[in-house]
């Protein structure tokens, strides 16, 4: 299948700062795209130009094989776009958002079914000023999804929310790509992406600076993970590269730093060799690498710096 979405050298200047620095990507049917990256970084105005409601100064972009700055007419008729909770009418129940809003498509989705998708049916007659900002939110996405598009655009919809609503929420975007919806989606969070997206683009003063599966993006830039403990004198001196699943060795002081293919193989290998020695290990930790440790390494910053 071809692209639904295709950016190639898009660019966007507000006076002297270079919003969108000349960024390519494209965006494949039925996948959950993430763009991720630090407020200010671009991603609002990328994804307002791809909505049709900013122009750019100059690159090529198509959605749905439209040019959303001369066809955002048609274009809006095939597209979902999360409205800001502060866009509500405070005197509205969710109820009666859906039946408004649906009035202006010609074929709305059932108001029950998405009231019932976005966890929302027991509050559907109350007031939207009297909704939690994560019920807000759900009330916002089930808005996108009135026309049934084929994508379906969510810009930062969880932040300000707690955890629990983050996880409720998260729920809603996976049932969307489940029947079939494209979704692009913009997050600082980076446990986000990584739960998420199929594919994403990490983006950091207008540029994107890589590009991949979440788990392609951490095995691109640290492999496995990073198996560190203290040992005893009698493990001095032994070559632990020679285990199973260790990849590199750092020590000092008796402290070490493994670098392993794979925790569940390479810590049995090091219990067994401890054991068998009679070294003593303590302060024994697996971490694994995510997509904030990825930011940092190309940035030399973390995303909320």
């Amino acid at each position: 299948m071809d692209p639904i979405v295709v950016v190639q050298d898009l660019k966007k200047h507000y006076g002297d700062v270079r919003a969108v620095n000349g960024i390519s990507f494209s965006v494949e049917p039925g996948v959950i795209f993430a763009m991720l990256g630090p407020n200010g970084a671009g991603k609002s105005t990328t994804v307002e130009i791809l909505e049709g409601l900013r122009e750019r100064d100059s690159g090529y972009v198509s959605v749905l094989g439209l040019d959303p700055g001369r066809q955002q007419d048609v274009l809006s008729e095939r597209i979902g776009i999360q409205l800001q909770s502060s866009a509500l009418f405070p005197k509205l129940s969710a109820r009666e958002h859906l039946q408004m809003f649906g009035s202006f498509y010609r074929n709305a989705h059932d108001v029950d079914e998405l009231l019932d998708m976005v966890g929302l049916t027991e509050r559907q007659k109350a007031y939207s000023e009297n909704l939690s900002g994560g019920q807000q939110q759900r009330l916002a996405v089930a808005l996108a999804l009135l026309s049934d598009p084929e994508l379906v655009f969510l810009d930062e919809p969880t932040t300000g929310l707690d955890p629990q609503a983050r996880r409720r929420l998260w729920e809603v975007v996976t049932q969307m790509k489940e029947r079939g919806t494209t979704v692009f989606l913009t997050t600082h969070f980076m446990d986000e992406a990584e739960t998420l997206a199929d594919h994403l683009v990490i983006v950091d003063n207008g540029k994107i600076i890589a590009a991949d599966t979440p788990g392609g993006l951490i095995r691109s830039n640290f492999g496995g993970a990073t198996l560190t403990f203290n040992a005893s004198a009698e493990l001095a001196g032994l070559d632990l590269e020679r285990l199973t699943g260790v990849e590199e060795v750092i020590s000092a002081d008796g402290e070490y730093e493994l670098s392993i293919a794979d925790a569940t193989t390479a810590l049995p290998e090091v219990f067994a060799l401890a054991s068998r020695t009679g070294a003593a290990l303590d302060e024994v930790h697996v971490h694994r690498p995510n997509l904030e440790d990825v930011f940092l390494k190309l940035t030399g910053r973390r995303i909320r710096d």
